[in-house]
């Protein structure tokens, strides 16, 4: 039951990485072109004065749980090394991305939900022993 679960959660991720390349790399919001019709608008998944800063946290605690879970397997694409650096180059590279902005808050965003994650895992690793 565990090597199931650890199947499908590995393939959660990767299925949500691929996600989270074809919405950094497309030159403009697809999720704004498919609810609003309009490829310059952003949602916001929760209501706040940062905008859509917290979208890119979320998303990357999400993808940064999923990937500590596997960490077990030791591969670089799980690590924290890896996931804090692609939450950076992803928003360093809307400066070549026609229709996307750089914004610093969003790096702030990515950055933090990677840590979030990583801590909460080191936090209940310490309980466990």
């Amino acid at each position: 039951m565990k090597n199931n679960i650890f199947f499908y959660v590995k393939y959660l991720f990767y299925f949500s990485f691929i996600i989270l390349l074809i919405l950094y790399l497309f030159p403009g919001s697809l999720i704004g072109f498919l609810l609003y019709g309009d490829l310059g608008r952003q949602p916001d998944l929760i209501s706040n004065p940062l905008g859509t800063s917290i979208n890119h946290l979320i998303f990357f605690f999400y993808l940064s749980i999923l990937g500590f879970l596997l960490n077990n397997n030791k591969k670089f694409i799980y690590s924290f090394s890896f996931l804090f650096l692609i939450s950076i180059i992803l928003e360093l590279l809307h400066f070549l991305i026609p229709n996307r902005t750089f914004e610093l808050n969003d790096i702030y965003a990515n950055s933090l939900g990677v840590l979030m994650a990583y801590f909460i895992f080191k936090i209940l690793k310490k309980l466990k022993n």
